[in-house]
């Protein structure tokens, strides 16, 4: 396929994966985010990777791979060039969503982004496969899609998307698709499908147009991932009030403190913006 030449010649000078080449040091564990637009965008309007990188300072590197418009298809062209299996540093934690698109009603013309529901589970199964075994630390959460407000699409697309539809009913056919895939693999799995209609304003308050994330939307993907993290029993942990800072010795050149003889050790100060996230 054209598409698929096109893709290989993208990616043919990226080497390395995630990482590249040489890092910036000391090494920090490594979370890659990797999606479609939902992920592309998460830096975007006080978005969900914003909201992790800031948590996350001193603690880890959050790297984003995130392609708009993108489908599981075009997920697996690249995975082996995203994540490559020889990479001398593998990412600690994989954060995956793909779905949204793929659950968009097909076109007439056989063109565009859905992807048939089985053939959409067996690609998911096939990411899940590659990055369980690119290393032992690896860690895996895979998101499902969000529910969707038509009426929100509607209003900002007009009738672009009548022959591709996405429509609420199908993107929860596709969560609970992915969650039962997850659940036979041992993949830690967060059914966003779910966790937004658990707010009764969801539909006005958790979307930019219907589909893409406003930052309400965003803080429930954010708190939905961090309890994910406290949860689970891996070691070391990789929820964010568990993981050391960076350079967290004390030193004489922080701010002296009220005794006018010691300094005060700030690298485990949390910020303002840190305190809605502490008691999750």
């Amino acid at each position: 396929m054209k598409s698929e030449r096109i893709h290989d010649k993208d990616f043919e000078s990226q080497k390395g994966g995630v990482g590249g080449g040489t890092m910036v040091g000391p090494r920090r564990p490594q979370f890659v985010l990797f999606g479609s637009s939902i992920v592309q965008i998460s830096y975007s309007f006080e978005g969900w990777g914003a909201i992790l990188s800031d948590l996350y300072a001193r603690k880890a590197d959050i790297v984003l791979r995130g392609y708009s418009g993108w489908n599981s298809r075009l997920a697996l062209q690249v995975l082996d060039q995203v994540f490559p299996k020889d990479a001398a540093v593998q990412p600690s934690l994989v954060i995956v969503y793909f779905g949204g698109n793929d659950a968009m009603k097909p076109h007439p013309s056989g063109l565009g982004a859905h992807v048939p529901l089985p053939e959409y589970v067996e690609n998911m199964k096939k990411i899940a496969v590659h990055l369980k075994n690119l290393s032992e630390k690896t860690r895996l959460i895979f998101l499902t899609c969000p529910p969707v407000n038509e009426a929100k699409i509607r209003e900002c697309f007009g009738n672009a998307l009548d022959d591709q539809e996405r429509t609420n009913e199908l993107c929860g056919i596709y969560a609970e698709a992915l969650v039962e895939m997850c659940r036979v693999l041992d993949v830690k799995v967060i059914n966003l499908w779910t966790a937004f209609q658990q707010r009764d304003d969801w539909e006005a308050a958790c979307f930019l147009d219907g589909i893409h994330l406003s930052s309400e939307g965003s803080k429930i993907v954010a708190k939905e991932i961090l309890k994910a993290l406290k949860d689970a029993d891996w070691e070391p942990s990789l929820y964010w009030m568990s993981m050391p800072a960076e350079f967290s010795e004390d030193s004489p050149y922080y701010t002296v403190g009220p005794d006018g003889k010691t300094t005060v050790n700030i690298s485990g100060v949390l910020s303002r913006s840190h305190n809605e996230w502490v008691n999750i």
